[in-house]
């Protein structure tokens, strides 16, 4: 039987915009049907040194895969795609994680669903909240629009839209460069 996931996608090494595409493609090949996918955003790197900016976006699918086998199916897109697991929070060419199995709560030493940091990341919520403002989080028991309105992180999430030059003017810090539109997210 099919279920719906929420898989979140971030990209912030080489062409972020093709990565994130491929991904995608990858995902679909391993029994992951897309739904629906959000706006991209650029996002602040959060919990590192400098680098930089991700373009992150959700994804809402449909797959007969069981937790663990999704699971290895997005390591196996992000390996193709030239991801080495190392230093937490490093830069990447690809992250895929899932943040909602169903309504299913997952519990593993490798394995936590819904993800464990949902509530802690706009980069999430914020196209989360695009695609599905009134999903609710099984355990926290709040919408995702409920979610997004009370976190505390504050860190730079902004609607990307391509422009010449971005993919090597993004990314040193600078919002004035990063070619989303000039009013940014607001949650």
């Amino acid at each position: 039987m099919k279920k719906t996931v929420y898989l979140g996608l971030g990209s912030n090494l080489g062409d972020r915009a093709a990565n994130l595409a491929q991904a995608i493609a990858g995902l679909a090949a391993s029994r992951v049907q897309m739904l629906r996918r959000s706006s991209l955003y650029a996002t602040e790197p959060v919990g590192a040194g400098p680098q930089h900016w991700f373009l992150n976006c959700v994804v809402e699918a449909s797959t007969d895969l069981m937790p663990r086998q999704l699971l290895r199916a997005t390591q196996q897109v992000e390996r193709n795609l030239g991801r080495r697991r190392g230093l937490r929070n490093a830069p990447r060419t690809v992250d895929i994680d899932i943040l909602f199995y169903a309504a299913v709560v997952v519990s593993l030493p490798d394995l936590e669903i819904p993800h464990p940091r949902i509530a802690e990341r706009r980069f999430v919520l914020v196209p989360l909240r695009e695609i599905a403002p009134g999903l609710r989080h099984p355990t926290l028991r709040r919408t995702i629009a409920e979610l997004l309105a009370e976190t505390r992180d504050r860190s730079e999430v902004r609607r990307w839209h391509p422009s010449a030059g971005t993919e090597s003017a993004e990314g040193k810090g600078g919002a004035a460069s990063t070619g989303c539109d000039a009013r940014g997210e607001s949650a």
